[in-house]
């Protein structure tokens, strides 16, 4: 390197020395308040986007609100005389945020408790609407329902480790039951303070509960309209049940709010981003938490320690609920127990909604083709709304999305669309060409010899099929909730039990006598070709059990004769 190389390297090195301490000294006369501006400027930035506050956004657009996207099948009856009359539906929701959830006050009321007993032993409760407690918006709702009452009644399945004291679950409340509605929150197994008392858990897929809870609601109050609404997980729960019972379904109209729709795809979006890390992590220790609630059965039915250290909703999954749940994989689970392939299967009027910028049920896992291919579905999207959000006004006071669901329910109850239960025949008792001996009652052998007649459809142990079964009802137990949403650690005392009626074994024997008469009937007045046939099998059947008593009796009636024959000898 020459001379004047080395001179000219050292002088613009020595340039660049002299720039950066020009700069330095300049950043320098900056006062120090105008750093601190500009790091508020900077926070409030981040906060607005992190939390999805949209007031600037509604500033600019004069409070118009963000338009409503609807998605339905263009020969829709549902849309055309239901939800085209909703003005809500159709409205633009204002503000909606979720920073607002630490502002907006819940409504105050008690609820009257009622726990109900499942056929597999388990137990939920089931809070019913008293009052309300807080000044101005005083209603009254009655203590008892009458078994003839037509009052309508909305049933309210909460979301993920939510349960009546959740503060989206009381403006739900509250709001459905000043329309003069009764109102029922049926909380998940091991929630809302009760144990657990089967080896049976909740899970995303779930739709016994439901079911028992919706068919004995059914059966005790049946001039009474019956309406769903399901919240996250719960909207899940209910579309995978509208769609595995179809036309045989009781309920008359129903709500999914915020639906996670396909539980892989939500798997796969909960993990890519920070906002969703954070989510993902906040409702694993919520299920870490009722996990802790009911430690000894996990403990024998799960992996504990797996539980524990759990980082994830997937780890979680991983070590309770497919242990638990019976599920080869996680990915197992999550297929099984999405609703997205269910919901083309749903034959009542349903109206979704859902936010697309959701910061956890991600828009990708919403079944638009499958919700626009079915005449009984109306997708609604938004633009906002986060999770379950839609806050109102500065002070959160309402929601967007309670209005809508009251209002779309209120016009579809006036209206000649609401669903009526499709009646299932009996087995045995329909009128067909066919041989009756390919329609049943067929006979089920077991190894002990015994035979019974069955029909050729399984029968569920429910209490709306008979009184006579394993449920029981405790009635009458007042909950006073209390604002900061505190859960009792036991459940409350009752005033009154409600036992059902003794399952004697005459009864049970009568029952069945009656039941393979009346059948024996229905083939002899229709096809005595299949009668003789099914006596065929029956005596075929039953020949070794027969023959081994007609052994027993004639042998000790034998040996008894030829005692007494030797004793004269």
């Amino acid at each position: 390197m020459s001379f004047s190389e080395e001179s000219s390297s050292s002088s613009s090195s020595s340039l660049n020395g002299d720039a950066y301490a020009l700069l330095f000294n300049a950043l320098r006369l900056i006062p120090i308040s105008h750093y601190l501006l500009a790091l508020s400027l900077l926070f409030v930035i981040v906060i607005y986007n992190f939390l999805e506050f949209h007031f600037v956004e509604d500033l600019f657009s004069g409070f118009r609100g963000s338009p409503v996207r609807l998605t339905f099948n263009s020969s829709s009856p549902i849309y055309d005389g239901v939800v085209s009359k909703c003005k809500i539906v159709h409205g633009s929701p204002h503000i909606q945020t979720a920073f607002l959830h630490f502002f907006g006050r819940p409504p105050c009321f008690s609820y009257r408790r009622q726990l109900f007993r499942l056929s597999d032993g388990g137990m939920i409760a089931l809070d019913w609407l008293m009052g309300s407690t807080g000044p101005g918006d005083f209603f009254h709702a009655n203590n008892f329902i009458s078994k003839d009452d037509t009052t309508p009644i909305a049933i309210v399945i909460p979301g993920l480790t939510s349960d009546s004291a959740a503060s989206y679950i009381r403006h739900l409340v509250f709001n459905t039951a000043k329309r003069g509605w009764n109102v029922v929150v049926s909380n998940h197994r091991g929630l809302g303070g009760v144990s657990i008392t089967s080896d049976c858990f909740y899970n995303a897929g779930w739709t016994e509960d439901a079911r028992e809870v919706i068919e004995y609601l059914h059966h005790e109050y049946p001039k009474a309209p019956l309406f769903a609404i399901g919240t996250s997980i719960g909207a899940n729960i209910l579309v995978k049940y509208l769609g595995e019972e179809g036309e045989k379904t009781p309920v008359a109209g129903a709500a999914a709010i915020c639906s996670p729709w396909d539980l892989l795809i939500g798997d796969r979006f909960i993990g890519r981003r920070l906002i969703q890390k954070i989510y993902d992590r906040a409702l694993t220790i919520g299920l870490q938490d009722y996990a802790q609630l009911h430690e000894p059965r996990y403990s024998r039915l799960a992996n504990w320690e797996g539980i524990k250290k759990s980082r994830s909703i997937r780890d979680f999954d991983n070590h309770a609920t497919c242990l638990v749940g019976k599920f080869e994989t996680v990915d197992t689970y999550y297929r099984n127990c999405s609703s997205s392939t269910y919901v083309g299967n749903v034959s009542i009027p349903l109206l979704c909604i859902s936010s697309l910028d959701d910061p956890v049920c991600t828009v990708e896992a919403i079944p638009l083709d499958e919700c626009r291919a079915n005449k009984n579905v109306v997708l609604a999207t938004t633009w906002h709304g986060g999770h379950l959000a839609f806050f109102e006004g500065i002070t959160a006071a309402g929601m967007w999305w309670v209005r809508a669901v009251n209002e779309y329910l209120g016009v579809l109850h006036s209206s000649p669309y609401m669903h009526v239960q499709k009646k299932v025949q009996e087995p045995g008792l329909h009128l067909s060409t066919e041989s009756s001996i390919d329609q049943g009652p067929y006979l089920n052998v077991s190894e002990d010899g015994m035979v019974a007649a069955v029909g050729n459809e399984q029968t569920r142990n429910s209490i709306v099929g008979d009184h006579q079964t394993n449920s029981e009802m405790v009635l009458d137990t007042e909950q006073d909730e209390q604002l900061t949403g505190a859960k009792s650690d036991a459940v409350p005392n009752t005033d009154r039990t409600c036992e059902p009626p003794a399952n004697t074994p005459d009864t049970e024997l009568r029952n069945l006598t009656a039941s393979v008469t009346s059948c024996w009937n229905q083939l002899s007045q229709r096809n005595k070709r299949s009668m003789w046939l099914l006596a065929y099998v029956a005596i075929i059947t039953t020949w070794p059990l027969v023959g081994s008593a007609l052994r027993f009796i004639f042998g000790k009636k034998r040996k008894n004769v030829l005692s007494a024959t030797l004793t004269k000898r």
